[in-house]
């Protein structure tokens, strides 16, 4: 028996790229349920779509990923999702909070994949 897919929640200001990365996503098995542009928006989705999965891009325009990150982790929600942060900017620049940020790891938005995706998870502390 499978079991079911990873329940993801897109965070990015960019609606072009919440498109294609849920193309891709649910292209490779991962179901898309939700997506959001800002913090508050994220927040909402995550309390009523309960993901198991939030991807995070860093820039949010004028917010930061890394509120958005600390407010997930911080809901009582079950389950807590894992989180992966993405960027088009490159790891080294935000190696140190990423490392010091409750998220599961990074993934470059060029690099990302549902498989990449599952590798992460799979390592996951």
């Amino acid at each position: 028996m499978n079991a079911a897919p990873l329940r993801c929640l897109i965070v990015d200001d960019s609606a072009d790229f919440r498109a294609s990365a849920r193309d891709m996503l649910e292209a490779g098995g991962i179901s898309v349920i939700a997506t959001a542009s800002t913090l508050d928006d994220a927040v909402r989705e995550t309390r009523s779509t309960r993901p198991d999965l939030a991807l995070v891009d860093i820039d949010l325009g004028g917010e930061s990923g890394f509120d958005v990150v600390e407010a997930l982790h911080e809901l009582d929600a079950d389950p807590t999702p894992a989180i992966v942060l993405v960027s088009t900017h490159d790891e080294d620049e935000f190696a140190d909070m990423i490392d010091a940020s409750p998220a599961v790891g990074f993934l470059p938005k060029f690099a990302l994949s549902a498989d990449r995706i599952r590798q992460l998870l799979a390592g996951r502390r």
